[in-house]
């Protein structure tokens, strides 16, 4: 070994008899994946339902899968479905532990832009989706294996039952490698929780006349976790001394040219992995603005003062740079704009907000767009300091 046993401090939790050898760790472990939602009916659109971590392993990520139906019925009104179905039933997913309260808090369509930019080898090329009446093949941020239902902004729906099938991954750790910001769970100090607001039946269709759309939805979530070994009676654990966030925010108030736009949050400590962002506009229900010229101007970030190390022309030039990098058309059909600091070097490009202070980027209209109560929704991805002592 090549640290001593104590009572180490990771995370907000006392970890006793603990070495600190991440080499012999990852020697040693096993992946392991279990259930701890297994069928559980949901409480309802528009509630929340909250399901306690099973206290084993360190925890890495959440698989989870939400299988169900819409049952329409008409009684002489319209069934349409907005831009916000399927992935936006989750309105906001949360995970909170060790004190630490939303280190994960965005919608599901976040969870999926993410999983994209993640994953070097996933892309959802030749996917076929429905959305807004036509067959999307790119860019819908969809598995061939999940089913809709019913497709994204699909209007005159017949009475019929739709059943759904879609699955999205929840990544406590930065990446499982190696496990940066993954969770000590097996201790009873451990509290970890997982908790979903569903949306809306507004959020998710518009009906008139006496039409409704009655969604059921069945949770299942298994843990990616993985062994903790042990030597003499004495566990080894990796370094646990980070969180990782993935948090979502919401800013209106925007106007045709150039807005700036300040991450919020912000601090020393704090390392930047990536961020991306969505336009929504319109009457409700709202669309996104997909990343084309007519819809937006030049792209850049820019901190302290004036400093701005990266300016795009147009935001189009940004979705190129995207699809280079992440194999799927984020800026298309949802309109996924991102900047990313981790794909080619993390080490070389991640930014310390300790250095780089005033953290914004711009979002630039052009005077021809029509904006009607338009609202920017971004995700910042860090990597931040948690409580560490012995």
């Amino acid at each position: 070994m090549v640290a001593t046993a104590n009572t180490q401090t990771m995370q907000g939790i006392a970890v006793p008899n603990a070495v600190v050898n991440p080499t012999e760790f990852f020697r040693r472990t096993r992946r392991l994946t279990f259930p701890f939602v297994s069928n559980r009916q949901f409480s309802g659109i528009g509630t929340t339902d909250v399901y306690s971590f099973l206290q084993t392993g360190i925890v890495a990520g959440v698989q989870l899968r939400l299988v169900g139906s819409v049952v329409v019925t008409l009684g002489g009104g319209t069934c349409a479905t907005t831009a916000r179905w399927p992935y936006d039933l989750i309105k906001k997913l949360r995970v909170s532990a060790n004190g630490q309260s939303n280190l994960i808090s965005c919608s599901g369509l976040k969870l999926k832009a993410r999983d994209m930019m993640a994953l070097e080898d996933m892309n959802d090329r030749g996917v076929s989706q429905s959305i807004a009446g036509a067959s999307v093949v790119q860019g819908t941020l969809s598995q061939a294996s999940e089913s809709w239902g019913l497709g994204s902004q699909q209007s005159a729906i017949a009475a019929n039952t739709y059943n759904f099938d879609i699955e999205f991954y929840v990544p406590i750790a930065y990446d499982r490698q190696t496990l940066v910001g993954a969770i000590f769970a097996q201790t009873a100090a451990t509290d970890l929780t997982l908790a979903i607001d569903w949306a809306s039946s507004t959020d998710l269709f518009t009906l008139t006349g006496a039409a409704t759309a009655v969604v059921t939805c069945a949770v299942q979530a298994m843990v990616v976790a993985f062994s903790i070994p042990e030597d003499n009676g004495q566990i080894i654990i990796p370094d646990l001394s980070a969180f990782h966030g993935l948090i979502e925010n919401r800013t209106t108030g925007l106007s045709n040219g150039d807005n700036e736009i300040r991450l919020v949050g912000q601090g020393v400590g704090r390392q930047l992995m990536r961020f991306y962002y969505q336009t929504w506009n319109g009457a409700a229900p709202q669309v996104p603005l997909s990343l084309i010229d007519t819809n937006y101007g030049q792209a850049l970030w820019r901190f302290g003062g004036n400093d701005t190390p990266e300016v795009y022309i147009t935001a189009r030039a940004l979705r190129y740079n995207s699809e280079r990098l992440f194999n799927s058309d984020l800026g298309g059909p949802w309109g996924f704009g991102a900047w990313d600091f981790a794909a080619e070097s993390a080490f070389r490009d991640s930014i310390d907000e300790g250095a780089a202070t005033e953290l914004r980027f711009l979002v630039n209209y052009p005077q021809a767009l029509s904006l009607t109560n338009p609202a920017v929704e971004y995700v910042q991805e860090t990597i931040f300091a948690g409580a560490v002592g012995s």
